[in-house]
C-alpha cells in the first residue's frame, strides 16, 4: 500500500477530481468547469495525482485527456477487504456470545 496514493486523495479537491474521472475520460478544461476550478489549480492537483500514479495523461491534439489508473484503487480494495477479514472474525465472536446469552435467558425461564 502506498502511502502516496492517500496523500494525494487526502485533499478535497484532488477526490473531486478522481471521483468526476471515475464516469470516463475528462480534459483539463473539462474538469475545471465542472468543478468551477481555475484551469491551473486543476493542472497543479492532476500532477500530484500523475505522480502518484493515480491518473495517466493521453495528449489528443493540443488537449491533454486525463483518465484513472487502475492499479491504486486495486491495491485500495485489498488493503481495504484486510479490514473486511478482521471485522468479520470479530462480528461472528458477538454472534456467538449474543447467542449463548440468548440461549441462557432461555434456559433461566
Amino acid at each position: 500500500m502506498k502511502t502516496e496514493t492517500f496523500r494525494a486523495l487526502g485533499e478535497p479537491s484532488r477526490l473531486r477530481i478522481v471521483e468526476l474521472l471515475r464516469n470516463g475520460p475528462l480534459s483539463v478544461g473539462e474538469i475545471a468547469d465542472t468543478l468551477a476550478i481555475r484551469q491551473p489549480q486543476v493542472s497543479k492537483h492532476l500532477r500530484v495525482l500523475a505522480e502518484a500514479a493515480i491518473v495517466a495523461v493521453e495528449p489528443i491534439e493540443r488537449r491533454r485527456i486525463y483518465h484513472l489508473e487502475a492499479e491504486p484503487f486495486e491495491e485500495i480494495g485489498e488493503w481495504v477487504d484486510s479490514f473486511e477479514r478482521l471485522w468479520s472474525t470479530r462480528l461472528d465472536s458477538l454472534d456467538a456470545y449474543l447467542n449463548s446469552l440468548a440461549e441462557k435467558r432461555n434456559e433461566d425461564e
